[in-house]
C-alpha cells in the first residue's frame, strides 16, 4: 500500500494486490490524479485499489477508484488503460452529480 500525499489538497491512497506497482505507473497515476483534483474539494479522500486478476489472459488489470462517495471500476489490458477508464466514468458521475 501507498499513501501519497501530493503537493496540494488531495489524500491519494493505493492499493497494489498481486503485484510489485513499478515507480513509472506510480507517477502515472500521480499525475492523472493531479489533472483530475480540479473535480474534488480540498478534503476528499481518493482511493485507488488496483490488481491482476489471471496472469496468463488479457484484460487481466482491474483497477477501483473511490472518490467523494463515487466509484469506478474498470478491467483492461494495462493498468494505464483501467486508470484513464475509471477517471472518465468518475467525471461523468461527477458531473451529473453537479447539474443535480
Amino acid at each position: 500500500m501507498f499513501n501519497l500525499l501530493n503537493n496540494s489538497i488531495m489524500n491519494l491512497t493505493i492499493n497494489a494486490v498481486n503485484f510489485e506497482m513499478a515507480e513509472k505507473l506510480e507517477q502515472f497515476i500521480e499525475k492523472k490524479m493531479n489533472r483530475f483534483e480540479r473535480h474534488l474539494n480540498g478534503d476528499d479522500k481518493v482511493e485507488i485499489r488496483m490488481n491482476v486478476i489471471k496472469p496468463q489472459t488479457n484484460a487481466n488489470k482491474e483497477v477501483k477508484i473511490r472518490i467523494a462517495g463515487l466509484f469506478a471500476e474498470k478491467t483492461a489490458d494495462s493498468f494505464e488503460e483501467a486508470i484513464d477508464a475509471c477517471l472518465a466514468a468518475l467525471e461523468g458521475q461527477l458531473e451529473k452529480r453537479k447539474n443535480a
